[in-house]
């Protein structure tokens, strides 16, 4: 088992009430970039947005009901 699945593993087993101390520890390691760095999901998310819009597939802001 490799350590990310065997890390996995460990933060499953740490009960709820507990949870949110870990998250903290993790949040520490995390770059606070992380967003600004492209993912293949992201690109792919963009692709497919673009497809969309072009093909007139795509509503306007304004014309969205958000009630």
């Amino acid at each position: 088992m490799n350590e990310r699945m065997q890390l996995s593993t460990m933060i499953n087993a740490i009960p709820d009430n507990d949870i949110h101390i870990l998250l903290e520890v993790v949040k520490r390691f995390i770059p606070l970039d992380i967003d600004d760095i492209e993912t293949p999901e992201d690109t792919a998310a963009h692709l497919q947005a673009m497809k969309e819009y072009e093909a007139g597939e795509t509503i306007a802001f304004e014309d969205v009901n958000w009630n």
